[in-house]
């Protein structure tokens, strides 16, 4: 399911992505090829759909990432707890040696400065 989700993701980007390249940010964009204002399909219509088309592509875009972290598989808490299982059985006994936690002392004699 989630690599479905995630080609559903890509899908909607680059849709997205094309429908802002058609728009112009000053009102142009594929909407100046219309000029006669009463087309069924004119100016304002098509800045609409592209609007529409934008924030239902974005919104879409955020619900299906959502979606996937929901369906990001969760098979590795069943291998953690078989891993904490297996440390906490292999504890130290009690009585069994630890490491030190100070370093020993040296055995060696502090070489003399040389001049």
């Amino acid at each position: 399911m989630y690599t479905v989700i995630a080609i559903l993701i890509v899908i909607a980007s680059i849709l997205l992505t094309i429908v802002v390249l058609v728009q112009n940010s000053k009102g142009g964009g594929l909407a100046a090829n219309f000029a006669s204002g009463n087309q069924t399909f004119g100016v304002r219509q098509t800045a609409d759909f592209l609007e529409r088309a934008t924030w239902t592509l974005a919104i879409s875009i955020l619900v299906l990432c959502v979606l996937a972290t929901a369906f990001v598989s969760t098979g590795e808490t069943k291998k953690q707890n078989t891993i904490q299982e297996r440390i906490e059985s292999s504890a130290p006994i009690q009585g069994q040696p630890e490491f030190p936690t100070t370093p020993a002392p040296s055995n060696e004699l502090p070489s003399a400065p040389q001049e």
